[in-house]
């Protein structure tokens, strides 16, 4: 018995030192928190009312990377909004889905080696959505640019010569073309080159640590998300957020009339406005 009450006083004081520990960094890391750079702590904005106003335009969009975590939510948030009347998946590979609610989905299958050669799939959408992206670990740092800066860039390029006007990026928090990390810098090249191709909208979302179980995690990935976690619940936002929340963002930031061509929402805005889009 003595051990037992030993092992438990134990963990109750390692638990109580983990939460002050918590509460004590949140704190910390507050004060050099994200200040807000798009205003959405009140949707003022009716969303259902601008929703419908889109709907009747009949519009056309495409996605980029509907096989990762952000695209499968994008693409479900989308159907479950149907603001687009025609939706369109380009990828690497044909993806399989059950239900009638993916029934009416268009996919385009293409080489990204060769994207020059299957220009018409970029032809005709109105609005376009890029969730493409890998790891250095998984593709190495030449596969990783490949992927994250050419495919991207190119297929941006494609959208614009076939019509589309408004383009939707996932970045990463932290994205700087200037930066000395390989990842940041070209998350920051890509959105400046992509910007100077000078979409009529163009908005770049640059979310924290996503905050998602994924099937390939790696222990060390799922405790950083435990312990952003941790953090999140105690009222710090701009080092983590649920990867449904970025999804119900770009859908909601699609309707809504920006002030300027190009925006960047930070991880802190897209929490706020992807909360306010679930309500």
């Amino acid at each position: 018995m003595p051990v037992i009450k030993l092992l438990c006083t134990t963990l109750g004081k390692t638990l109580g030192f983990f939460t002050v520990l918590v509460v004590f960094i949140a704190a910390t890391l507050n004060y050099f928190e994200d200040s807000e750079t798009v205003k959405y702590t009140s949707m003022a904005e009716d969303i259902k009312t601008l929703e419908e106003n889109f709907r009747q335009q009949n519009k056309s969009c495409f996605i980029l990377g509907a096989s990762g975590e952000t695209g499968k939510l994008l693409l479900q948030e989308l159907l479950e909004h149907n603001i687009f009347s025609k939706i369109t998946l380009i990828g690497r590979r044909q993806l399989t889905f059950e239900g009638k609610t993916y029934e009416n989905l268009v996919q385009e299958v293409v080489d990204f080696e060769k994207l020059d050669d299957y220009a018409a799939a970029f032809q005709g959408h109105d609005v376009g959505y890029c969730c493409l992206g890998t790891t250095r670990a998984k593709a190495g740092a030449e596969g990783f640019v490949r992927v994250d800066h050419d495919y991207v860039l190119k297929s941006a390029e494609l959208a614009k010569a076939g019509g589309c006007t408004q383009f939707h990026l996932e970045s990463s928090r932290g994205a700087d073309k200037k930066s000395g990390f390989l990842y940041l810098k070209v998350k920051g090249q890509v959105e400046a080159d992509i910007e100077a191709l000078g979409f009529d909208r163009f908005a770049i979302y640059r979310p924290g640590v996503l905050l998602v179980d994924r099937q390939e995690s790696r222990p060390a990935e799922w405790m950083a998300r435990k312990f952003f976690s941790a953090i999140s619940a105690v009222g710090y936002r701009s080092m983590s957020v649920p990867i449904q929340e970025v999804a119900k963002a770009m859908v909601s930031n699609t309707v809504l009339q920006p002030e300027q061509k190009t925006e960047i929402l930070e991880n802190k805005d897209i929490a706020t406005l992807g909360k306010s889009a679930g309500k």
